[in-house]
């Protein structure tokens, strides 16, 4: 397996990601839209989800394919990210058709980014506007680090960020993964510099560290009141159902295991959608869906440690980044 051109997600044809951000609050918005509406599902690990429109991706739902997913920062008030999500699209004259009407189908999740040493006290909620102005901003082409929904995040021991990789199977099938790390647990081994992710890098994209102590790190309870979330899109050209999709994301849960340690815990509200755009039939109806799950899987434990690798300091963060900490190993 090879990363696509870019080495995010949006190596999935058809795919952009926008991002917005408040550098006064440390918080921020990341969109996934595609050119035309995708199957999605999802999958929620963590024992404190914040969601708007999951249950609308159970295989039995009316719907089957939405037209954009939302990651933001801001606890419950970043879920009003996809409400200026939701409008943009409409303006667009996208979404389900009702009668002479459309409306757009946004799924979101959010993490807690709310003491992370922004400001919080703000007079209008501000994650609607971020939320449209992320749309608006959507391309093939986005940072990662310290952007978008992963701008404010943290992590155990280090910032947390906004994080991307991809991976083109030898059916030539496209798989991407875009995540906001904002863990109760670590991305680093013993501490650092070693990222628990490391048996998966391809090309040195976070460091080319290798492996190191295999003993984690304390968990600060500073972390344990429901200050931590990583959530995550996974995606693929291939033709799936909406099961199939439910599918992916369950088993691109293993990444989160593979680069946080502890993951899944009662504090973290772990989430991974899928989302998969069509164009590739598959070959093999049985095999492949195995393959695209261990891709996925290795895929978002790519972009967890890239996410963390990538962020940078700023002014009153509670702890350092990696790169200010070990940028010079």
């Amino acid at each position: 397996m090879r990363p696509g051109a870019r080495n995010l997600i949006t190596d999935v044809a058809g795919l952009r990601v926008g991002q917005a951000r408040d550098t006064r609050a440390k918080t921020g918005v990341s969109v996934l839209v595609g050119e035309a509406p995708f199957v999605a599902g999802v999958h929620v690990m963590g024992g404190a989800p914040g969601t708007r429109e999951t249950e609308l991706l159970a295989p039995d739902r009316l719907v089957q394919e939405v037209d954009a997913l939302v990651l933001s920062g801001g606890s419950a008030f970043g879920l009003d990210a996809a409400s200026g999500v939701a409008d943009g699209l409409r303006a667009m004259g996208r979404g389900f058709e009702v009668g002479s009407l459309r409306v757009p189908i946004v799924p979101g999740a959010i993490l807690f980014d709310l003491l992370n040493g922004g400001d919080k006290d703000w007079d209008d909620n501000p994650y609607k506007r971020l939320g449209n102005s992320a749309l608006i901003a959507a391309a093939e082409a986005f940072d990662l680090g310290s952007a978008g929904a992963g701008f404010g995040a943290t992590t155990a021991d280090l910032k947390g960020g906004l994080g991307s990789a991809s991976v083109v199977l030898e059916s030539a099938i496209t798989v991407g993964a875009l995540v906001a790390v904002n863990a109760v647990g670590s991305a680093v081994m013993g501490g650092g510099p070693e990222f628990w992710a490391a048996p998966f890098e391809i090309y040195n994209e976070f460091g080319g560290l290798g492996g190191g102590q295999q003993e984690p790190a304390a968990v600060p309870r500073t972390k344990l009141t429901g200050q931590a979330t990583t959530i995550a899109i996974v995606a693929t050209d291939a033709a799936l159902t909406q099961a199939q999709a439910t599918r992916l994301a369950v088993a691109a849960h293993d990444g989160i295991a593979r680069a946080l340690v502890p993951s899944h815990t009662p504090f973290d509200g772990d989430l991974v959608f899928a989302a998969a755009t069509g164009a590739r039939a598959l070959g093999d109806a049985e095999l492949d869906p195995l393959l695209l799950g261990h891709a996925a899987s290795c895929c978002l434990a790519r972009a967890i440690a890239r996410g963390v690798y990538h962020a940078t300091a700023a002014d009153n963060d509670p702890l350092p980044s990696w790169q200010a900490r070990f940028g010079g190993v």
